[in-house]
């Protein structure tokens, strides 16, 4: 290895190294101009063998290498209460390099637990290397110890500024951070206690030391309207405002378009085709036909816009579209991954208007077979744009709506309704889950702040819908797959058998029965069962928590859930850059062109970048919605809430509100001060000794505000009216000692007969044997 190679390393390897830019790692180890060229290609090589790696803002950072760094293992942590797992990276494929700075290949790791005090000043999301030791976590869980951050997830947070002996300090949001963290002198640019503020992050806190940060912005007073989405746009790095040049070329695709250009696109424009959404949507990507065609088959089109078209590979658009991943619907509020003058104009699938697509036709038997599926760059017209709420009443009642809907229209989607739902039948019958996890839509008023919440019904309509796209991304997907081209998969893993097992305990706990809780078929007929119960919630809550999370790959791993081998993401590219990505595959296919598809380690990269935006902008969401449903419920600290127990823990109990969708803890301190509690893992019960009155998921209580605080997003209920269910085994506990006691009263009945002083002080020793615990 050369010697610029090894002050390189060296230097990546250094304690504490933060990651830097090529440029200014050079300056740091010394090089003058005339050695950069050989700078420049020594980071090369060092990349391509896997020996230094570049983040996505280009800083360096050094692998894992035999010596300095050997036993340890990549990964990210997601912090606790009190620690953090650790989540390892996958084994990365094994090279074929030859080099003396060559890894031993990482092997496959179960999750780890990081006590506390063993964190450092790691946060969550870093990635990370950690050293194993031999200490076990609950259940037999493997532990470590952090000895390296070697990319940071962020160093920008959000929290309330306050000043405290003669410093400013800020208290980061959402329990962060234990403590606050300091920002120097008071009244840095003009912030006054009590405003939500921006700082960067110089000196992360730890176990033994206290933070350091530079305050950047201020957003305004807390509590002010607004004030609470700017916090959480600026907390998740969220790309808010379109830089010019990117607005400039989405400008210039709207002055470019015409629609009586068709070129050599598929002219659909005369069809009957509509759209389904929700009422308040704005950007419409897909749009359905369906015809009956000879031997009673189906012919259904799937139309979706054609954003390819207007944002091409490499531009500007692109690039930024990259960058976001994923448009972001917050409460009050969506950021798009494209300019508007795209998102809810150009490529949106308005009615009446000529609009350009990709359209993947598919043939079904009367049993909703797929035997044919071809794809076509289109154009349509939307001949009628539905909200959902409008769709089954038409479904239903046909006749009412004659002259307000036209005939085609109407048979249409009749025909929808009829396909959707054999559709729908048949994947279930090949083994689909589906979990019931209502949707609450929270209802702002025109400050912001909640109004109410209600639950989104999902009705029939929304399943023609779900059926039909779900029908299109596995015949895209299958499609691609017999091409043997490389792709952007959606896939969803097995999930862990020992957390399947766990849950089969808990519904046994419940009185129902899971024979064989590997089974598809039987977990939906538990589901199925559990329907309308007041433990429905509870069980379809502690299955999704025994699931993997759904993630953008290239490898073919399947989608467990929809129980199909081949599927991805295709229907919606105004808000998903994967969907885009497949667009493009498309369009190569129809091209002709032989080495369609993308890169394989370039699609890794992608498929990492694309579930991390989805999974933040999830996470925003919620987020912020919890910050403004705690924000109204601190207004009325003497309601009394109907809740139901969403989870337990050995700590206490987590409850949601029946009538706002926001959970809360109960400490277990609280929920009893006459008995002793005892917490059995297995059930997910906890329960009185003396009384046996249980807490277990699913069970109701009436609850209201002990503490709450939006910054932290913290609430904490007061237990009101506990669950009346006994535990099972204190009841038959209860029901053996009264019959111990009937026969005990049976035998003092004979012997005060017999008038025996002798069998009458048997008996009393009797009655003194009866009452030892």
């Amino acid at each position: 290895m050369t010697s610029i190679k090894k002050l390189i390393l060296d230097y990546l390897r250094r304690p504490g190294y933060e990651p830097m830019r090529p440029r200014q790692l050079a300056k740091r180890i010394g090089l003058k101009k005339k050695e950069r060229a050989r700078f420049d290609d020594s980071i090369e090589t060092l990349v391509n063998r896997g020996r230094v790696k570049r983040t996505e803002d280009g800083r360096l950072i050094a692998t894992s290498k035999d010596g300095d760094t050997a036993g340890l293992i990549p990964g990210i942590l997601r912090r606790t209460m009190n620690g953090a797992w650790f989540i390892p990276d996958p084994p990365p494929a094994a090279s074929t390099e030859t080099d003396e700075t060559a890894a031993p290949p990482a092997q496959p790791l179960e999750d780890v637990f990081i006590y506390s005090e063993h964190l450092g000043d790691a946060h969550t999301g870093d990635r990370v290397f950690i050293r194993l030791s031999s200490r076990r976590h609950a259940g037999g869980r493997r532990t470590g110890r952090v000895e390296q951050v070697i990319e940071r997830a962020t160093r920008t947070f959000v929290g309330t500024y306050f000043e405290e002996w003669n410093q400013g300090r800020v208290r980061i949001d959402g329990g962060v951070f234990a403590d606050p963290v300091s920002v120097g002198d008071p009244g840095a640019k003009g912030a006054v206690p009590g405003d939500k503020v921006v700082v960067d992050m110089i000196r992360f806190p730890s176990h033994s030391q206290s933070g350091e940060a530079v305050l950047t912005k201020i957003l305004g007073a807390r509590g002010e309207p607004g004030v609470d989405l700017l916090a959480i746009i600026h907390e998740f790095g969220l790309p808010d405002e379109f830089p010019e040049e990117v607005l400039a070329e989405a400008h210039d695709q709207a002055a470019a378009f015409d629609e009586a250009d068709l070129g050599d696109r598929l002219d659909l424009t005369g069809e009957t085709i509509v759209t389904i959404d929700p009422i308040d949507a704005r950007d419409f990507d897909d749009a359905i036909s369906l015809q009956k065609i000879e031997k009673g088959h189906w012919l259904l089109g799937v139309h979706i816009a054609d954003v390819a078209h207007f944002v091409r590979e490499g531009s500007k658009l692109d690039d930024e579209a990259k960058k976001r991943g994923t448009s972001v619907y917050l409460p009050g509020r969506v950021i798009p991954m494209l300019p508007e003058t795209i998102s809810n104009a150009l490529a949106s699938l308005q009615q009446g208007k000529v609009r350009f697509t990709k359209t993947v036709f598919i043939e079904f038997t009367p049993q909703g077979v797929p035997v044919r599926t071809e794809f076509h760059r289109s154009a349509i017209k939307v001949t009628r744009r539905f909200a959902y709420e409008e769709v089954l009443p038409v479904i239903q009642r046909p006749e009412e709506f004659r002259g307000k809907v036209s005939d085609e229209v109407r048979q249409l989607l009749h025909d929808m309704h009829e396909l959707a739902m054999t559709l729908r039948r048949r994947r279930f019958e090949h083994g689909a889950l589906e979990l019931y996890l209502p949707e609450v839509k929270v209802e702002l008023d025109k400050d912001g702040r909640v109004s109410g919440a209600k639950e989104v019904e999902h009705d029939e309509s929304h399943q023609i819908i779900e059926e039909f796209m779900l029908a299109a991304n596995c015949a895209i997907a299958t499609e691609i797959r017999e091409r043997n081209i490389t792709f952007l998969r959606r896939v969803h893993g097995s999930p862990d058998p020992v957390k399947l097992q766990t849950f089969a305990h808990f519904v046994e706990s419940l009185g129902l029965t899971l024979s064989n809780h590997s089974s598809r078929f039987e977990l939906q007929e538990l589901l199925n069962q559990v329907k309308g119960q007041s433990f429905e919630q509870a069980v379809n809550f502690s299955l999704l928590r025994s699931m993997k999370q759904a993630e953008y790959s290239p490898s073919n791993d399947g989608h467990y859930a929809l129980a199909v081998d081949n599927y991805c993401h295709f229907t919606s590219p105004i808000r998903r850059y994967p969907d885009l990505t497949v667009h493009r595959i498309i369009d190569q296919i129809i091209a002709g062109k032989k080495h369609a598809g993308l890169d394989g380690m370039a699609t890794l990269r992608l498929a990492t970048h694309c579930s991390l935006t989805e999974r933040r902008a999830a996470q925003a969401e919620r987020d912020l919605t919890r910050v403004k449903l705690l924000s109204f419920i601190a207004g009325r600290l003497d309601e009394v809430f109907d809740a139901v127990i969403t989870g337990v823990v050995k700590a206490g109990i987590y409850c949601r509100c029946s009538q706002y969708p926001v959970d809360g803890f109960i400490h277990v301190s609280a929920l009893s001060d006459r008995e002793y509690l005892d917490f059995d893992r297995t059930t997910m019960t906890i329960t009185g000794r003396t009384t046996g009155f249980q807490y277990r998921m699913g069970e109701k209580l009436q609850v209201r505000v002990a503490t709450i605080d939006p910054d932290e997003r913290a609430l904490n209920w007061e237990l009101v009216k506990g669950p009346q269910q006994k535990s099972r085994r204190r009841a038959e506990r209860k029901s053996t000692d009264r019959r111990e006691s009937d026969k005990t009263a049976s035998g003092r009945r004979n012997r005060s007969a017999n008038g025996s002083r002798r069998k009458a002080s048997s008996k009393k020793k009797s009655t003194r044997r009866k009452r030892k615990p």
